[in-house]
């Protein structure tokens, strides 16, 4: 085991807690208020919006196609080849079949406020 000394008043690091970034989300009702509150639109109106965003998002990755988005980054699916795991528990060997995921390129203007 690696010992670091502690600092005085610094507490010592929990090998379980997670960044204060992952602690929460932002829900979509959170989204929709403010997008309302900044633009003068009704809630209903962002919310349909978003839904059509999302939808959009949503065809555009069943095409085959990358979905940009501006300031954040971009999705795509991605292959995923067949290969062997381990099963939890058991250690027993499985075969895992090829398919899909959907990845997240980060844009750099995000990157860099980050």
């Amino acid at each position: 085991m690696l010992h670091r000394p502690q600092h005085a008043g610094m507490p010592k690091p929990s090998l379980t807690a997670r960044p204060a970034a992952t602690a929460s989300k932002i829900a979509k009702t959170e989204l929709v208020d403010r997008v309302a509150a900044e633009t003068g639109l009704t809630r209903k109106q962002v919310g349909d919006a978003f839904d059509v965003l999302v939808e959009g998002v949503v065809t555009g990755l069943k095409n085959g196609q990358s979905v940009g988005l501006p300031g954040l980054g971009t999705l795509s699916v991605r292959a995923t080849a067949a290969r062997t795991g381990v099963k939890p528990g058991t250690s027993e060997k499985i075969q895992i079949p090829a398919g899909k995921k959907v990845g997240f390129k980060v844009a750099n203007a995000l990157k860099d406020t980050l």
